[in-house]
């Protein structure tokens, strides 16, 4: 049976569990007034199962969070694409959401590509531009590319994505996460429907944020 803990969080939880067994030694039981920190790091690690939708075109939030404004932007140039506007949805995921990242839809990973950057508040709309980011090129079963990006934030300090270019995928997979506290912007192929709205709370591999056309 899969223990719900992220790969990636064993090692901080080892830490934390380390430290507050030394404090407990040294200070007796008022070491535990450090318990509420290594509680908390076992919480942000937490990767539940999920059962993704069924159904043709269904495009998932790739993250647990808020929805910020939906808006009409130019993807990451990093991705040499035409500098034509597309629908974007962004998510913020604050310290005490789920950070584990989602496939929203099945397809096959055209391009990665990592870009250092600031660390502003992921809230702020300028944080798609100026923040560390990786961005995920996805090109669906369909032909339609859709496009992830995952962005670190104020706290954050770590994007982790396990893709490789040429990977095939499947809706609600899981791909990744970023520590501590961050968002991910997803432009949407054209037509899409958006079936959400701004400051709507998504959860990754369940809600669904668009649907395709034909």
């Amino acid at each position: 049976m899969r223990l719900p803990i992220h790969p990636q969080g064993w090692p901080f939880i080892a830490v934390a569990l380390a430290l507050n067994g030394g404090l407990l030694f040294w200070l007796g039981w008022w070491g535990l007034i450090a318990a509420p920190i290594a509680l908390w790091i076992i919480a942000f690690f937490r990767d539940p199962e999920r059962s993704a939708p069924q159904g043709e075109g269904l495009i998932l939030s790739p993250a647990d969070g808020v929805l910020l404004p939906v808006v009409s932007a130019v993807p990451p140039p990093e991705l040499n694409l035409p500098p034509e506007p597309r629908t974007r949805f962004s998510i913020f995921m604050n310290v005490f959401d789920i950070h584990v990242n989602r496939i929203p839809e099945a397809g096959a990973i055209e391009d990665l590509s990592y870009r250092p950057g600031k660390f502003i508040n992921a809230s702020f709309d300028k944080a798609s531009e100026h923040n560390e980011r990786m961005t995920i090129l996805l090109r669906l079963f369909g032909g339609q590319e859709l496009i992830v990006v995952q962005i670190a934030g104020l706290v954050a300090r770590r994007i982790f994505c396990s893709l490789r270019i040429g990977q095939r995928v499947s809706r609600g997979e899981r791909f990744g996460l970023i520590r501590f506290g961050s968002r991910l912007d997803v432009y949407l192929p054209e037509g899409a429907q958006v079936r959400v709205k701004q400051g709507q709370r998504v959860r990754a591999g369940e809600t669904v944020l668009a649907t395709l056309q034909g």
